[in-house]
């Protein structure tokens, strides 16, 4: 019996619509996107075959080691968008600072995160690339409530493309025989409570007492709670809006300004989570009210479902 499959464009065509005034300007941006994440995909299902396994030698702006595969996955978003004529500028993890494209400049700045866990590439866990579009504006650093758009591509056992554009929050997997993201997890609902929690807690004697107690609260209880930590934001946040319970990546006494990226990691993935009816805090405000001092400003976060987040808050 046929069914009718959406696919990842027509998707986005018929968001696009939406609005008036369209330009399809938008649809293409993410069409791009979503081309460089099939490429990125197949590359990642090579790592051990071919030569593109493990560090440069490099560090990024940040001190930290680049993975040749995080090097490859730049480079090739960079030049994507910048040849698409629909970017005006872009920001990445892997780039000292952010890249103005002065030919074929397009209406939107896209911050970008290449190979979010590459650390994880050389014992085959899962890794991701996170995303998050604003329109042109003078004011190069605007808080995340301003995204027109932010999303992620899971690369695990199937290769997922999780997005939003302020209308709730849609799931596609890619089907690699025909080579298409095909609609697989319509209107994302995060439950409202659950019971996984997701945090490092190696960091536990560095936590401060109000996080410490909130990770404990979990142990006890007819019930206790299940953890669950990857080390990439991508797959842990992705488990959480899809199964409940918290992620959190609360500030230290090595990191008291938290170790998260506000414009890479914490604000596209705060939109998502907030677009699918769960909640996310900084500090004690919403991370997307934050307003940016620096494109490499680092923040602390808590985010997952309703109640759980509710909880952290009246500590």
């Amino acid at each position: 019996m046929y069914k009718k499959v959406t696919t990842l464009t027509e998707f986005i065509l018929k968001e696009e619509r939406r609005f008036t005034g369209t330009t399809g300007s938008f649809t293409l941006l993410l069409t791009q996107i979503e081309n460089a994440s099939k490429i990125i995909a197949s590359h990642i299902k090579k790592t051990g075959l071919v030569d593109i396994l493990g560090l440069t030698g490099q560090k990024n702006a940040y001190d930290e080691e680049v993975q040749r595969l995080d090097e490859f996955s730049n480079h090739l978003l960079v030049d994507i968008l910048s040849e698409s004529g629909q970017a005006h500028a872009i920001a990445s993890e892997e780039l000292d600072k952010p890249f103005f494209i002065e030919k074929h400049s397009g209406n939107y700045t896209v911050f970008l995160d290449p190979l979010d866990g590459s650390s994880n590439i050389d014992i085959n866990i899962n890794v991701g690339t996170i995303f998050s579009i604003y329109r042109k504006n003078k004011l190069f650093l605007e808080p995340g409530m301003r995204q027109v758009a932010a999303g992620y591509i899971l690369y695990g056992p199937s290769v997922m493309f999780v997005y939003s554009c302020g209308n709730g929050v849609n799931g596609f997997t890619l089907d690699p025989s025909i080579g298409s993201f095909l609609l697989s997890h319509p209107n994302i609902r995060v439950p409202k409570q659950g019971n996984i929690y997701s945090v490092n807690e190696g960091y536990f004697p560095l936590f401060s007492k109000k996080d410490q107690d909130y990770i404990s609260s979990f142990k006890t209880g007819v019930k206790p709670y299940k953890a669950r930590y990857v080390g990439a934001m991508v797959s842990d946040v992705h488990r959480t809006l899809l199964k409940g319970g918290v992620f959190m990546y609360p500030s230290d006494t090595k990191n008291p300004q938290g170790k998260l990226r506000l414009m890479y990691e914490v604000n596209p993935m705060s939109f998502i989570m907030q677009q699918a009816g769960g909640l996310a805090i900084s500090g004690n405000i919403n991370p997307l009210e934050i307003k940016p001092n620096d494109f490499t400003q680092r923040v602390p976060v808590v985010m997952g479902s309703r109640e759980e987040v509710e909880r952290y808050m009246k500590l």
